[in-house]
C-alpha cells in the first residue's frame, strides 16, 4: 500500500495536478503594481487556443514589478477556462494570486483585463462539448481560418480605468460572488510549462521591469507563450497611468518557510551613502527626479492660458473645474497625512510603525497623482484643444 501511494504521488506530480504545500510561494508587496498598459490583442494562432491576459508579476531579486505578456494558450482539457492572476490588498500588503485552469472562471479581483476578461467571468468565447467558439466582438480571430465563431456585442465594456489590483487605496472594490466562491473550491489545474516559461522569459528581460519601461512594456502580448520576437509580438501603445516606483525602498523577505514577503526597496540605490540615481522620466515639470512622498510636496495644478475661441473657452472652463477639484484633493490628503504624522509622534510610535505610515503616505500620494493624470488624459481626449502646454506647473 505504501509503494502504491508513492507511485500515485509521483504520477500526480508528473501530470502537474498536485503541488506540495512547500512549493507554493506566497508573494506580497507593500506598494501597488503599475496600471495595466494599453495594447492590442494579437490574432489567435490556432483553433482551440484561449486568451490568457498579461499581468504584472514581482521579481524579489530585482525588487521590481515586471510585465508578463498576454498570450494564446491551448487549454489543458476541453471545457477548461483560464482564471487570470491578480493582486489584492490583504493584511497591509498587496498579495499575489496566481491564475489557474478550471471548468469555470473564478474570481480575479474584478480587474478589467479586456479582451473578454472585464472583471467577472470570460466573455471572449465558450465551449460547446469539445469545440471552443470565439466571440469576435471582443477577441481577435482570423475568421477565414477559424470558422467556429459568434458575435455578441452586448458584452463590450468601455475601458476607462486600468487599475491592476483589488482593494487598498485607489484599488478596485469588488468581491467574489457566490459562483466564484464555489469555483475556488473546484479542481484546479495549474499553469502548464509553456505559461511558466513565458513568465521566466519576461523575468529575465530587464526591459520588462516597471522601473525600466515605466508601465509601457516593449512586449505587451504575443501570439505564442514563449515567442518574444517576430511578427506575433505586440508592443504596448501606452502606459495605463504614469508609474513612479516608491523611493528609498528596502528589499527583504520574512522568515516563514514557503513565503516571500517583498518589502520596499530602491532598484536605483547605490552602495554606501551615495545617493540614488534619478529615474523618473515622467516627473511633472518643476518636480525633483523622485516623486513626492507626501501630498504637501505636490505643486498645484494650473490651468492653461485663456483662449479667445468660444469653443476653447468652454473646454477650459471644464478643465479649470477639474483642476480645482484635484487641488482640493491635494489639500484634503495633505491635512489627513499631517494629522496621522502628528498622531504617530504623540504616541511615540516605534521606528517600524513610523516607517509604515511614511510608506502609506507615499503610496497614497502616488496613486492620487496617477488618478489625476488619468482624469487629465480623459479630459484631453474629449477636448484636445484644452490640453495644457508642457510647463503647466510652476517650479517649486
Amino acid at each position: 500500500m505504501k509503494r502504491l501511494l508513492y507511485l500515485s504521488l509521483f504520477a500526480l506530480l508528473g501530470l502537474g495536478l498536485f503541488k506540495p504545500a512547500l512549493a507554493q510561494v506566497e508573494i506580497s508587496v507593500e506598494f501597488a503594481p503599475p496600471a495595466l498598459p494599453e495594447y492590442d490583442q494579437p490574432q489567435c494562432p490556432e483553433d482551440g487556443d484561449t486568451w490568457v491576459p498579461g499581468y504584472w508579476a514581482w521579481d524579489a531579486d530585482a525588487q521590481d514589478y515586471f510585465w508578463v505578456p498576454g498570450t494564446w494558450v491551448a487549454a489543458p482539457e476541453p471545457g477548461y477556462l483560464w482564471t487570470p492572476a491578480w493582486w489584492g490588498w490583504e493584511g497591509g500588503n498587496y498579495r499575489f494570486h496566481d491564475g489557474y485552469w478550471a471548468t469555470e472562471v473564478g474570481f480575479y479581483g474584478g480587474v478589467n483585463y479586456g479582451f473578454g476578461y472585464f472583471g467577472h467571468g470570460f466573455e471572449g468565447g465558450r465551449w460547446d462539448h469539445d469545440r471552443f467558439y470565439y466571440n469576435t466582438a471582443v477577441v481577435n480571430v482570423n475568421q477565414t481560418v477559424i470558422r467556429n465563431v459568434y458575435v455578441d456585442k452586448t458584452v463590450i465594456v468601455n475601458r476607462t480605468e486600468r487599475v491592476s489590483y483589488n482593494g487598498g487605496e485607489g484599488g478596485i472594490q469588488e468581491r467574489p460572488n457566490q459562483r466564484e466562491e464555489a469555483v475556488a473550491k473546484m479542481r484546479h489545474v495549474p499553469p502548464p510549462a509553456q505559461q511558466e516559461q513565458r513568465r521566466e522569459i519576461a523575468r529575465a528581460n530587464p526591459e520588462m521591469r516597471a522601473s525600466a519601461n515605466h508601465g509601457k512594456p516593449p512586449v505587451a502580448a504575443t501570439q505564442r507563450p514563449t515567442e518574444f520576437k517576430g511578427s506575433g509580438v505586440v508592443q504596448a501603445r501606452a502606459a495605463g497611468a504614469p508609474y513612479h516606483p516608491p523611493v528609498n525602498r528596502q528589499g527583504g523577505q520574512n522568515g516563514h518557510q514557503g513565503t516571500e514577503n517583498a518589502l520596499q526597496g530602491n532598484e536605483n540605490a547605490k552602495p554606501g551613502n551615495e545617493p540614488a540615481r534619478p529615474s523618473n522620466e515622467n516627473a511633472r515639470p518643476g518636480e525633483n527626479s523622485a516623486p513626492p512622498s507626501h501630498a504637501r510636496d505636490l505643486p498645484p495644478h494650473v490651468a492653461p492660458p485663456p483662449s479667445n475661441s468660444a469653443e476653447n473657452q468652454k473646454a477650459q472652463q471644464q478643465q479649470q473645474k477639474l483642476i480645482e477639484q484635484q487641488n482640493q484633493e491635494h489639500q484634503k490628503l495633505a491635512q489627513k497625512q499631517q494629522q496621522e504624522d502628528q498622531r504617530a509622534q504623540q504616541q511615540q510610535s516605534n521606528q517600524q510603525k513610523q516607517q509604515h505610515v511614511e510608506q502609506k503616505h507615499q503610496q497614497q500620494t502616488q496613486q492620487m497623482e496617477q488618478r489625476h493624470q488619468q482624469q487629465q488624459q480623459r479630459q484631453e481626449q474629449q477636448h484636445p484643444q484644452s490640453k495644457p502646454k508642457p510647463k503647466d506647473h510652476p517650479p517649486q
